[in-house]
């Protein structure tokens, strides 16, 4: 477990680097999640990002590759829902690290 500083607030990570209290997020908190992971968050993540975070709402899971791909293509249109743009977009992990930078559990499907 690690915590994440924001603000003299330690915000607490599981192993993987997860939010372990979803309530934590933040933009601010994907911010500096991805600086972590060495991205910088542009108004095409963000767009997944929320889109993510509205999937959770409604699904209370957190998708893996395939049904990702697919919950974006119906949502933003194919030229954003598919795997190339993902994997672009989020270092070849899109299910993995999308759901991180949202502030989500890890996928259970994902290794």
């Amino acid at each position: 477990m690690s915590n994440l500083i924001i603000n003299d607030r330690a915000i607490e990570l599981d192993k993987d680097g997860y939010l372990l209290d979803l309530q934590d997020w933040s933009a601010e908190i994907a911010t500096a999640l991805a600086t972590r992971e060495e991205l910088e968050l542009s108004a095409e993540h963000w767009e997944i990002l929320e889109l993510l975070r509205a999937f959770y709402a409604e699904f209370q899971l957190s998708p893996a590759n395939r049904p990702l791909i697919k919950y974006v293509a119906l949502k933003l249109g194919p030229d954003k829902g598919n795997s190339l743009h993902l994997n672009r977009l989020f270092n070849g992990t899109p299910a993995k690290l999308a759901a991180k930078l949202a502030g989500l559990p890890k996928p259970t499907n994902c290794l």
